[in-house]
This record gives structure tokens, sequence and C-alpha cells, in this order.
């Protein structure tokens, strides 16, 4: 199996943590990225992508981009609105580019929706040094062909032949379909049965193992071992800024209490930092944080209840997450975590029988 090397790669991340950004980024650079080059939201990134689109050699703004990876919930442009964007606007640099969404909810029905609008890989929040690498491996060595029709645009849905669902079941002629080999002109077809696959050459593949490489590759070990090694480092530095999240919380409960006709907002807020948290605490040696983040996520969803009681719902998670992170309690903490889980399951249905219609 070949070797691959990722230093003839650039890559934009796009997240609005900035410490997973930073996380992430640094990351990349373990990996070998040669340039890695950021954005806080969808916004700020179709900002940069049409300055790339803009420069005729791309060298003021990184030389190009290769890939994208993209957090799906951010506000005011969500990944979901960037890469259609991506795909769709005229200013796009590259409507065929790699796309890894990046999200915490790593359910099916997010997996689906990411899927539907043309994403390429999607990686779930708890990441590794290794998860993120697959991700980057199977753009590589699993090249899809793009599909175009009047309904959808990007990468074929369909992994296998026999990669076909109830949903997804199509039946097209052979002279419905047009084979293109090359990505300079892209427009939708004007008959309703007509489809399109587009046959890029594999740029990726010859940036990391050269022309003409074939098979399946891998990374060097050791890149690999500093990558998660680097990442048990910064866990060193998580507590710290988890805790920060933890009082954004808490000011948020206050304000929920002071301003009830305003509670809506404030749960909507806590509800996107919980999400943030949901994936953050496995990826830094935290899983209980990521538990926790998760259940306080369901409980503070769209309709959810918003009466006092629930804002002591709310209280009862943050105080269970800011034990974890004071105690360092890593792993699933043993006789110690299943305390905490346990008293915070008590608190839940304490406050619930409050809860009222």
């Amino acid at each position: 199996m070949a070797l691959y090397s990722f230093d003839r790669l650039s890559a934009l991340v796009v997240e609005d943590n900035d410490y997973m950004r930073d996380v992430l980024s640094d990351l990349l650079r373990q990996l070998g990225f040669r340039e890695v080059k950021t954005a806080k939201n969808g916004a700020d990134a179709i900002e940069f992508l049409k300055m790339v689109a803009q420069s005729s050699s791309n060298q003021q703004y990184g030389f190009g981009i290769d890939l994208v990876i993209s957090d799906l919930v951010m506000n005011p442009v969500n990944g979901v609105l960037l890469l259609r964007w991506l795909r769709m606007a005229k200013e796009s640099p590259d409507r065929f580019m790699p796309f890894i969404m990046l999200s915490g909810a790593a359910d099916t029905g997010y997996v689906n929706s990411a899927r539907d609008i043309g994403t390429t890989e999607f990686l779930a929040k708890p990441f590794s040094g290794r998860s993120v690498s697959q991700r980057i491996l199977a753009l590589i060595d699993h090249p899809r062909q793009y599909v175009m029709n009047q309904h959808y645009f990007g990468p074929d849905r369909r992994r296998r032949k026999d990669d076909v669902g109830d949903n997804e079941r199509r039946v097209t002629a052979e002279k419905d379909i047009t084979i293109v080999y090359s990505g300079s002109r892209v427009t939708k077809p004007k008959d309703k049965t007509e489809v399109w696959y587009f046959r890029l050459p594999n740029r990726l593949k010859e940036k990391v193992a050269g022309m003409g490489a074939t098979g399946s590759g891998e990374l060097p070990l050791n890149l690999l071992e500093e990558a998660e090694d680097n990442l048990a480092r910064k866990s060193l530095e998580f507590a710290d800024w988890a805790l920060t999240d933890l009082a954004s919380l808490s000011d948020l409960c206050t304000e929920a209490l002071l301003h009830p006709t305003q509670r809506p907002k404030h749960f909507e807020q806590i509800n996107l930092l919980a999400h943030e948290m949901r994936g953050q605490g496995g990826t830094f040696g935290y899983p209980l944080i990521t538990t926790f983040a998760k259940s306080l996520y369901d409980c503070t969803g769209r309709g959810c209840n918003q009466s006092d009681a629930a804002v002591e719902v709310v209280k009862a998670h943050i105080d269970s997450m800011r034990v974890v992170l004071k105690e360092k309690i890593k792993g699933d903490g043993g006789d110690v975590g299943k305390q905490i889980f346990m008293g915070l399951r008590k608190a839940i249905n304490k406050h619930r029988e409050q809860f009222v219609a």
C-alpha cells in the first residue's frame, strides 16, 4: 500500500467554535497539510471562496482550496447553506470541490440531509486523528462520480450499484445518460429524464501520490500517532475552555428566569451550546460531557417545555458537567461517573414533575 503525503493539499476549515476550529486546523497541519485556511461561519467561508474564485492564480488566497471541512450547525449561515452555495452558485470556485460535513448530531436524519444536498463525506463529532484521516483517505481512494439532473447536483449518493434504498430507487435508461469528463461547464439538463454523470480526474490522488498512481494508500503511522498525541495535549486545555461554556449556559439560565418572555431565544442559545459541547467531550477524553450535553440538547430542542422547572433541568445538567470538568473525570468515570449520572437523572425527574402542559 502506497504512503501518501498531504504536503501539497490545502483545506478550508469552517467552524463557529473558536477552540474546535483551532483544534481541527492544528490536526490537519499535523497530518501534513501545506495550507489550512479558516472561517468562523458559512458567511465568512463564502466571502473567502469568492475571493479564491476571483484570483486567477489563487496564490493570494492560499494557492487555492482542495477540500472544505465545515461544521453543520452555525449562525448566520450554516453548513447546509454553505454547501448549497458551493455546489450551485456561479461564483463558486469549484462546484466539484470535496466537502466533509462535520456535526455532533450524527444520526440518520442529519446524515441523509447532508447527503441530499451534495456532501462528499460526513464526519461525526467527537472525532479523532484517525477518523479525520479516514474521511480524507475516502475522498482520495474512493472518489464518486458527480450526478446532475433537474433536481440534484453532487456526488453520486449510491456508493455501490446495490446501495439503493426504497426512497432512492431510480430507473434511468442508457439513452438518458450523458457521460462528461470535464467540469469546465456545468449546466442543468433541460429534459427531466436526462442525467449527466461527471467522471473527472482524481486531482487529490495526483497531489498525494503522483501522476498515474493506482490502488489505495495510507498515511505514515508516525503522523497519525503525532496527531493523536496532539489531541491528547489539547485535552489538558479543554476543561478550562468548557467551563467557560458552562458559565455562558448559567448566564442564559439567569436571563431566562429574569425575562420569561424572551425564553424561546434563550433556550435556542442553550440548545446550540449543548450541541457544541456534545461534539467536544469525547474528542478530548471526556465522554461524560458528551453524554450530559446530548441529554441537555434533547431537553432543549424545538417545542420543549420552557417553564421555570425546565430552566432548573438545564441547571442540573450544568452542575453535573461542572463536576466532571473540575474533577477532571475522564472516561466513564467508574463509580463516580455513575453517581453523577444517577444524580442528574434524579434531578431531571424531580423538576419534570413540575412541568405544566
